[in-house]
């Protein structure tokens, strides 16, 4: 299948979970990936997989909470690439606790990596999408970022920016040829809930319908639509994945 043939994109923290299956996704459908992610070794591993595939698939260590890195990576994409045609951003952490318990470093460093990596590297990413009048913006939200959740104040502070900065965004860029969406995850089985203890993991499948997690293919089928053709008339638009967990 060829949805993205002839596409470059760019996939932020594409080593692993949902980025990494992002990858594997997009490069069944012909498209060349720039794979960014802090972790270096796994990050490696992915684009030596995707390339033994015959897909063209570069590692860049970029962590996205840093601007000027950011640009550096940018500059190189285009480099390699000639030219950035998708942008997923999808990196994010965590760092749970209530909100008398929670750090000023715990609260800071959500918002540097979930919010201000979403701005840096669109940012970086714009100019070169307006200059051809055209690209493809998806980046992650959660179902949380609609609903709230306990304990995840800086988190769901974050996500709920992504939306709001996406609902701008389409606006201004959408003139220019650029569409940008969100994709809301509910409870996705991936390495960033392996910590979370099992009688609340069955708590949380118990929330949806299936009585099951989502996977992170789930995710990246819903990205893969947001970047296609496909999708040329949807803009600012916040997709939940969450198997109609909250409806």
């Amino acid at each position: 299948m060829t949805r993205l043939k002839d596409k470059v994109a760019i996939i932020t923290g594409g080593a692993a979970g949902i980025g990494k299956a992002t990858a594997i996704r997009f490069a069944q459908e012909g498209a060349a990936l720039a794979i960014w992610d802090v972790q270096e070794e796994k990050g490696r591993e992915v684009a030596q997989m995707l390339a033994e595939t015959g897909a063209k698939a570069v590692f860049y260590k970029v962590n996205t909470a840093d601007a000027s890195i950011v640009r550096e990576a940018v500059t190189a994409v285009m480099n390699d690439f000639g030219k950035i045609d998708i942008l997923i951003n999808n990196a994010g952490i965590l760092r749970d606790a209530t909100l008398l318990k929670m750090t000023e470093e715990q609260f800071d460093l959500v918002v540097q990596v979930n919010l201000k990596g979403v701005f840096n590297c669109t940012k970086a990413v714009a100019p070169f999408m307006i200059e051809r009048g055209y690209g493809r913006i998806v980046q992650a939200s959660s179902v949380v970022g609609l609903y709230g959740n306990f304990g995840q104040t800086n988190y769901v502070a974050t996500k709920s920016g992504v939306i709001g900065m996406t609902k701008v965004w389409a606006r201004e860029l959408g003139r220019k040829g650029i569409t940008v969406n969100a994709v809301a995850p509910g409870f996705i089985a991936t390495e960033m809930i392996e910590s979370i203890p099992e009688h609340i993991l069955n708590a949380m499948k118990e929330k949806v319908p299936a009585n099951q997690l989502g996977t992170a293919e789930d995710v990246a089928n819903v990205y893969l639509f947001l970047a296609s053709d496909e999708a040329g008339f949807v803009n600012g638009a916040v997709i939940s994945v969450d198997g109609g967990a909250v409806v």
